[in-house]
């Protein structure tokens, strides 16, 4: 093969591969910053992009996705004086890559000083307490703070979490205790309301116990009124009658006797058998009519006659 081809050949390559080189593709989410000679020409987006050979470059190529970074726990203390270390996480986007790549010379450096400070200032004005119950306020200051500091370098912090709010090993005993005592208190209230429901539905069982057996026995003495007052009405209509059928009965005999006729010796026995009911030794004084005197004299003749005849 003669030397001149050879060499042609070796062009060839050389400026296939030249032009290779100059074809540059930028993935989805994603971009690249691109010099020329040194200075900033543009921000190449999605797609296929082409460089002027030994002219143009890659400065940086920049990840538009979003992005975590978990700082180590710093040091801070609070209004009253507490040492505590507490950890971030924040989560932050790149908005715009020529900022991001000329703005600061490291970043992740830059977001994690800058969130210490902050961390710090914030923590500051806030005792120990309100430190523990108030995570949201700390993260939405920090979010706005850190969100403000960063604009300039084509940042957005999205999000601020504090990961963890670690206090002294003294700080921690001393709420272990707390929470111990407030549980224990806790328990003891709740004993408490118990036995005292217990009492209280004691009591109340007793007194409708009481109410039910006075109204069991109020009921008791209304039937036994009523019951005697039942008998008593019932034994006053049957004197009632009994008296109503004697006078009845008299004044049936009286009607029959006098329907009858009787005639003076009738009457005359029948006041002689009045006359000996009247005197059966009761009676300490009788007063005899003169119509059964005259009757008792004649009785007395009879009997005489009888005697004589025996």
């Amino acid at each position: 093969m003669p030397g001149g081809l050879v060499v042609f050949i070796i062009l060839i390559v050389l400026i296939l591969v030249l032009l290779a080189s100059c074809i540059k593709v930028v993935p989805q989410a994603n971009a690249m910053v691109i010099e020329r000679l040194g200075g900033y020409l543009a921000t190449w987006g999605v797609g296929i992009h082409f460089k002027v050979p030994f002219i143009d470059r890659v400065a940086k190529r920049v990840l538009l996705k979003e992005q975590v970074v978990d700082f180590a726990p710093q040091p801070v203390i609070t209004k009253d004086n507490v040492t505590m270390r507490i950890d971030t996480v924040v989560f932050f986007q790149i908005t715009d890559p020529k900022l991001f790549s000329y703005g600061v010379e490291n970043p992740i450096m830059a977001i994690e000083n800058l969130t210490a400070t902050t961390l710090r200032n914030i923590i500051g004005d806030m005792e120990l307490d309100e430190t523990l119950t108030s995570r949201e306020t700390i993260n939405t200051k920090m979010r706005a703070s850190l969100d403000v500091a960063t604009d300039p370098w084509g940042i957005k912090v999205n999000r601020v979490e504090l990961k963890n709010i670690i206090p002294p090993q003294a700080i921690q005993d001393a709420m272990e205790k707390q929470m111990k005592a407030e549980r224990e208190r806790r328990e003891a209230v709740t004993r408490a309301e118990g036995e005292k429901t217990a009492t209280i539905l004691v009591a109340q069982g007793k007194k409708e116990s009481a109410i039910l057996d006075a109204e069991a026995e109020k009921q008791a003495a209304i039937l036994r009124a009523e019951a005697k007052k039942e008998a008593t009405v019932r034994e006053a209509e049957g004197q009632a009658e009994a008296i109503l059928k004697i006078q009845q009965a008299n004044a049936d005999g009286l009607r029959f006797l006098k329907e009858s006729q009787p005639d003076g010796a009738v009457l005359q026995l029948k006041s002689l058998e009045a006359f000996a009911k009247a005197a059966d030794g009761k009676a300490t004084k009788i007063i005899i009519p003169s119509e059964i005197q005259g009757m008792a004299g004649l009785v007395k003749s009879i009997a005489e006659v009888a005697k004589e005849d025996k």
